[in-house]
């Protein structure tokens, strides 16, 4: 293998990545926003998890595509947390009318 590209790179961009989502989980008031903010940290592990397994050391009993495996199931359940999040987002939206996070504080009754 020719590193063209070192791993800190692929970590410093997984990292900052992560922090936009974190920061925009925070900050942001709308659901949808908080939704997609939560996708972009998923994003971001996805990056650090394909890093290391190309980076990492060689199993030949481990398969040629084991990382990307692992990805392709995060993105699975990524998507499975994007289609219940929604829902439940339409949900919230028919009873009090905004997609606001901080009126969704009272879902009792």
């Amino acid at each position: 293998m020719n590193p063209d590209i070192p791993l800190s790179w692929f970590l410093y961009f997984a990292a900052a990545s992560f922090a936009i989502g974190l920061a925009g989980v925070l900050i942001r008031r709308n659901a949808i926003a908080v939704l997609m903010a939560i996708e972009i940290m998923l994003n971001a592990s996805n990056v650090n998890l394909v890093a290391f397994w190309r980076y990492g050391p060689e199993r030949p009993e481990a398969g040629p595509i084991g990382g990307v495996i692992l990805a392709i199931m995060v993105l699975t359940v990524a998507a499975s947390e994007v289609a219940v999040g929604i829902g439940l987002i339409l949900l919230c939206y028919r009873r009090w009318h905004a997609a606001d996070v901080d009126r969704y504080d009272s879902m009792a009754g």
